[in-house]
């Protein structure tokens, strides 16, 4: 799958070989001398593609830039090559979602697939932070009162019980659950579960807070 790479490492011999070598297998390559640059010059992540980041660098290194990255929101995935085995390195990174360690000796092959992977990986992770905000979108519409009706209904309250808690009628709430079935383009409550868990309504998580 061809996609757009963004190769950061500070030695410009390698930089030149590596960027050959995927251009012939039909990427496009844009190529950084150092880990800040490439912050100054964060890509379009609508682009399929991945990072391609050397360890060891001056200035910020290639784990910290994966931090910095994580920190940003990146969903570009991220294959790390090195001069020299690093074990603790390896695990630490992988640890924190990199796609793939490899040495700068290895294989064009090997230098290929792991691209390739990365790009199908990011091509799920685009699709899935579009779907997200498309449900955020979604959520922004509901009015602070249909808001309040959508967390309790998600949590298994039923009209009665809602009703109750928010010192109104039954037939205020079902008015009000249509309307939220409606702006969330749902057709039934596992549905409407769903979304609630996706965004993190479920888990009390900062997305799942009441706006009203």
């Amino acid at each position: 799958m061809p996609g757009f790479v963004y190769v950061i490492d500070d030695d410009a011999s390698f930089r030149r070989a590596v960027e050959r070598r995927l251009k012939n297998a039909g990427h496009e390559v844009a190529c950084y001398p150092s880990a800040e640059q490439f912050l100054v010059n964060l890509p379009n992540e609508n682009v399929l593609g991945c990072v391609l980041l050397d360890v060891r660098m001056s200035g910020l290194s290639g784990p910290e830039l994966q931090v910095r990255l994580r920190e940003l929101g990146s969903t570009l995935p991220i294959v790390f090559f090195t001069g020299s085995s690093d074990i603790p390195t390896t695990v630490r990174t992988m640890k924190a979602g990199a796609e793939d360690f490899l040495l700068k000796t290895e294989s064009s092959d090997a230098f290929l697939h792991a691209v390739e992977r990365a790009i199908a990986r990011h091509e799920v992770a685009r699709d899935q932070k579009a779907k997200l905000e498309a449900v955020r979108a979604q959520m922004a519409r509901l009015s602070p009162r249909e808001r309040q009706v959508f967390d309790l209904v998600v949590r298994g309250k039923i009209n009665k019980q809602i009703a109750f808690e928010l010192g109104t009628t039954e037939r205020t709430i079902k008015a009000h659950r249509l309307q939220v079935m409606e702006k969330m383009e749902v057709r039934n409550l596992p549905e409407l579960v769903s979304i609630a868990e996706r965004i993190g309504v479920l888990r009390g998580t900062s997305d799942g807070r009441q706006t009203a």
